[in-house]
């Protein structure tokens, strides 16, 4: 039977492996910040691939779910996952530019909704609520103005500062996680030791 030690030492590489992958996911991300025409078209390319990937393990679950009744449901959101990734492969630009419009829409709806509720409800957030609206309105206000030429830089903006909040987020678990440990291991050393 492992010792705690051992096991430690086991969770310490576990937590590292995690930080190590955070580090790779903020580089990536900062990378993706200097060249966000590259990381919008590599996003494309890479929603289009899960797409077809999905849509062909879609496809062969539903062949082998013959004869049930959700045979056909499966069929057909497969064929439309499947068509959509050649869509998305074969066309990144205008997928982005669609997805760009798609994203501005929400968030002038999104500003809209927020600044209306927070003026009719004036709940205890008020001014949080207001200012969220705002903000949301005036981002989507700017991604239409400057539509389709944004389409090349907010898609790829958002696809990395998603890598590099969720790069800081696996740090903070992997060095939180590797104190905590440590704290644990070093709480169980000496009660080894008298045993």
């Amino acid at each position: 039977m492992a010792g705690p030690t051992t096991e430690g030492k086991k969770l310490n590489r576990s937590f590292g492996g995690l930080a190590l992958l955070g580090v790779l996911l903020v580089i990536a991300g900062l990378v993706g910040l200097v060249y966000t025409g590259v990381a919008t078209l590599t996003s494309m390319i890479l929603f289009g691939w899960l797409l077809l990937i999905g849509g062909l393990v879609g496809l062969l679950h539903a062949i082998e779910a013959r004869g049930t009744p959700y045979f056909w449901l499966g069929v057909v959101v497969a064929a439309l996952n499947i068509a959509a990734g050649v869509v998305v492969i074969r066309h990144p630009h205008g997928t982005a530019e669609a997805l760009t419009m798609f994203a501005a829409l929400l968030f002038l709806t999104g500003g809209v909704f927020r600044l209306v509720g927070s003026v009719v409800v004036r709940g205890p957030q008020f001014g949080w609520t207001l200012l969220q609206g705002a903000f949301g309105l005036l981002l989507g206000l700017l991604v239409l103005f400057d539509w389709p030429h944004s389409s090349l830089y907010v898609l790829g903006c958002f696809f990395s500062l998603a890598l590099l909040f969720d790069g800081l987020g696996l740090i903070a678990i992997g060095i939180g996680g590797r104190r905590i440990v440590s704290l644990v291991t070093d709480q169980m050393t000496p009660e080894e030791d008298e045993k």
